[in-house]
């Protein structure tokens, strides 16, 4: 069952200070789903109008974050998540308001059963973004590793 973790919308725009500058918003958010929304603004369109096709990326890539942070939290004190590829299609013109929405594709615990064994798990988060009028105009697939973090070396003396 999912939890919620509507935490993560506050510890987004504290960490990431990108999401507070785009605009982004922050809906419902679980350990397997989350929603982000960006507001319409004309100085994020681009020549025909619409959003900035790095707009579209940030956000459903900030959406995929916020899933991903929500599910592995309780890693955060051995590893640190990293974006390891992403592959987006823009299917059709969005116009309006963008809405995210994010869904992790691996079961959470496998991913962090991998990371005690040693491993450095990826997930994928598959994101659909739909526009102002609902219609689907964007995906995109992010790829994520959670990266053991290294013990620092004594120091010397």
């Amino acid at each position: 069952m999912a939890e919620d973790a509507s935490w993560v919308a506050d510890a987004m725009r504290a960490a990431v200070p990108w999401v507070t500058t785009a605009g982004i918003e922050f809906g419902e958010i679980t350990t397997e789903r989350a929603v982000a929304v960006l507001p319409d603004r004309d100085d994020q369109h681009n020549h025909v109008g619409g959003p900035h096709a790095a707009v579209i990326f940030g956000l459903g890539e900030t959406a995929s974050g916020a899933v991903g942070l929500a599910a592995f939290a309780s890693a955060g004190e051995v590893a640190t998540p990293l974006v390891v590829r992403s592959e987006i299609g823009y299917l059709k013109l969005a116009r309006g308001d963008l809405r995210a929405e994010a869904v992790l594709t691996r079961p959470s615990g496998e991913v962090l059963a991998e990371l005690e064994a040693g491993g450095r798990p990826e997930f994928a988060v598959e994101v659909d973004v739909t526009d102002g009028s609902g219609r689907t105009t964007t995906r995109l697939t992010v790829v994520w590793t959670l990266r053991p973090n290294r013990a620092e070396a004594p120091a010397n003396g």
